[in-house]
Parts: C-alpha cells; sequence; structure tokens
C-alpha cells in the first residue's frame, strides 16, 4: 500500500523526520514544509517516508542545496538510494 501524503515534524531539537509519500503529488508542498521546519536542525531524517520517486529526490535535493554541509540526510529509503545511484547525485545526499 503506498501512503497518499506527507507530514513533516520536529521530532528532536536537531531533527526534523518526514513521513509518508514523497511525490509528484506532494513533493511541492512538501518542500515548503521541510523548509520551514529546517532552520536551526542539522537532521533530515527519512525514515518514515513510505514511497518517493524522482520527485521526491528533488524534493531532497532542494532542501539540502541551501544548506550545503550543514544538515545530513538519516535513513534515506532504499528505492531513493537507488534513484539517486541512477541519477549520479548520491554523494550530494551524504
Amino acid at each position: 500500500m503506498r501512503a497518499t501524503g506527507f507530514q513533516v515534524a520536529q521530532s528532536a531539537p536537531d531533527t526534523v523526520s518526514v513521513s509518508g509519500a514523497l511525490t509528484f503529488a506532494t513533493a511541492a508542498d512538501a518542500l515548503t514544509s521541510i523548509r520551514a521546519a529546517l532552520p536551526g536542525r542539522q537532521v533530515l531524517d527519512l525514515a518514515g517516508v513510505e514511497h518517493s520517486d524522482s520527485a521526491g529526490l528533488a524534493c531532497v535535493l532542494a532542501v539540502l542545496a541551501p544548506n550545503e554541509g550543514k544538515v545530513r540526510v538519516r535513513n534515506l529509503p532504499p528505492n531513493m538510494r537507488k534513484l539517486a545511484q541512477v541519477c549520479e547525485v548520491e554523494a550530494l545526499l551524504g
């Protein structure tokens, strides 16, 4: 069963957690929500992401780009890692 939405939570003082789906349908709203929650935090935890596609990967990269070296990605979903490898952007995810 695929997730139909996403949630963004500040799960620890230094962590923003994302759960649900990061897809074409949710990526724009997810990007806005993640950016709003991220200031002052150093970790983007994707353990709860149940489904992602290329738009989800683009969302994560768009979050990381202006925060280069300041934000780490934790628990990158296997399908997102594979897509990042194919796109040759895995190094950008840490």
